[in-house]
């Protein structure tokens, strides 16, 4: 729901705004002296978490159907790609009063029991979700507790609503017309929500949910909520749509890396320092508790999209980034060819199929994404490792640092500058790394002569490093 709000510096501003906002009053009505999360451990995630490539799907854009069928009719493709957890965005009924848009947002739901009927059947989702487990993949589905449309079928308990001094039924936030908030200070409500959510869990077998603006409802409700559905499926998934530290205490496995992923966008559009990322980066390392997991991103469906805001090498670039950091990365539909139809706000609110066809005019993208994923679904060092940021020659411009485990180190170089680089990065003097970085080139043919299959074959002795425009490189060692 924050794509109603992102979209400008101004309003990356109003958000910031508004989770600090929601943050410190939630303080205040906990406790009077704040907490220091980062003294505290982060809730323990099921291995799948920890080792998942998150593919965000809008079912409306993702086939030309726009449907449940569309998306199985898919999932050999998805897996071929090495994504093992799928995201579909809201798929409940939509409301029509107040909407925007010619169909209306997704996160204006009518009935959270419902099944959006532009999508399927219930059986249709059914098969969706038991043709992905089928496949090794998990499920999680959107759900939209904080606010619910103007029609929806919950306004036959009013009180469940909050309420102005004149007691009217508000909306959260004054540029969200199209939804009316709920009060969680009603005990019933939360009882409702949480039923709710067992429903989807044990009618369709699904593995988690995506939480839509989970830090405007309380974080008590959501720790309860997480118990509650854990005793009908202990291994889910729950992603805040969110970045506050008490979440991933015990309510949530993970939540979204806005703060590095607004470096990232400062960095490359607004000619910021690249050590910018590496401050946000370590400002959530201070705050966050130990062991906290991070979806990392750099585009879904609240921004433009990362080719058009970054250019092709750019996308490039910071998806490589996003790959390689810590935390668990995630994909929206069309990234992988390099789409550029938007969806969202004002193309939240209509039908607007990705573009698959565009791969023939960027084959290197589906190239690089398949062998990013694999690259990083076999290092034990880049899913699980330690991160340490790396100095170099020029940190304006190039980010460099290492992932370590116990077997091996991964060490990344990135230039997100449009000037070449040419010079060092701390590591130490002569050592020999593997260059692993994916080749996004056209394929060798079978019979390619021995002199030109090695030359994709380079070894590299660091510190000594030189990176193209918007290059990145990724190196290998055994761990000493």
């Amino acid at each position: 729901m924050l794509h109603k709000l992102i979209g400008s510096s101004v309003n990356i501003l109003i958000i910031a705004a508004l989770m600090l906002s929601v943050t410190q009053n939630n303080i205040v009505a906990q406790q009077s002296t704040p907490r220091d999360h980062s003294r505290e451990q982060a809730r323990s995630s099921p291995a799948w978490v920890r080792d998942g490539v998150v593919y965000e799907i809008f079912p409306r854009a993702f086939s030309q159907q726009g449907n449940f069928n569309g998306i199985t009719a898919r999932l050999d493709e998805l897996r071929n790609l090495g994504v093992n957890v799928l995201w579909l965005m809201p798929i409940h009924t939509i409301g029509q009063e107040r909407k925007k848009g010619s169909i209306g947002s997704p996160y204006a739901v009518r009935d959270y029991y419902a099944i959006n009927p532009d999508y399927g059947t219930k059986i249709d989702l059914k098969r969706l979700v038991s043709e992905a487990h089928r496949r090794g993949m998990k499920v999680i589905i959107d759900i939209v507790a904080n606010h619910t449309s103007w029609d929806s079928v919950m306004m036959r308990e009013p009180q469940f609503y909050t309420r102005d001094q004149s007691g009217k039924i508000v909306p959260p936030v004054a540029d969200w017309a199209d939804v009316a908030d709920l009060n969680y200070d009603n005990p019933r409500l939360r009882d409702y929500i949480i039923e709710m959510l067992k429903f989807w869990l044990r009618e369709y077998d699904l593995d988690g949910f995506r939480c839509d603006v989970a830090g405007m409802i309380p974080t008590d409700f959501w720790e309860r909520a997480r118990a509650e559905l854990e005793k009908v499926k202990p291994d889910i998934m729950m992603l805040a749509e969110w970045h506050t530290p008490d979440l991933l205490v015990r309510a949530f496995d993970l939540d979204y890396s806005w703060p590095v992923h607004g470096a990232l966008t400062d960095v490359i559009m607004n000619n910021s320092s690249a050590t910018t990322l590496r401050t946000a980066w370590e400002e959530e390392q201070k705050t966050y508790p130990r062991g906290a997991l991070h979806m990392r991103f750099s585009d879904n469906h609240d921004e433009r999209r990362a080719i058009a805001r970054f250019g092709e090498r750019g996308a490039l670039a910071a998806s490589a980034l996003m790959f390689t950091l810590d935390g668990v990365p995630m994909l929206y539909n069309g990234m992988e060819v390099g789409d550029t139809t938007e969806s969202g706000a004002p193309a939240l609110f209509e039908r607007l199929p990705v573009f698959w066809q565009i791969s023939e005019r960027r084959p290197e993208f589906p190239r690089f994404y398949k062998a990013m994923i694999a690259l990083r679904q076999n290092s034990n060092a880049l899913r699980r490792g330690n991160l340490e940021w790396l100095r170099n020659s020029d940190e304006a411009r190039v980010v460099t640092f290492a992932r370590r485990d116990g077997a091996e180190e991964i060490l990344v170089a990135i230039n997100f500058s449009n000037r070449s680089f040419a010079g060092f990065v701390e590591a130490e003097n002569g050592a020999v790394f593997a260059d692993i970085t994916p080749d996004v080139a056209p394929p060798l043919p079978p019979d390619a002569p021995a002199p030109q299959r090695q030359a994709r074959t380079r070894r590299v002795a660091l510190p000594a490093i030189a990176l193209d425009a918007w290059e990145f490189r990724i190196f290998r060692r055994a761990a000493r």
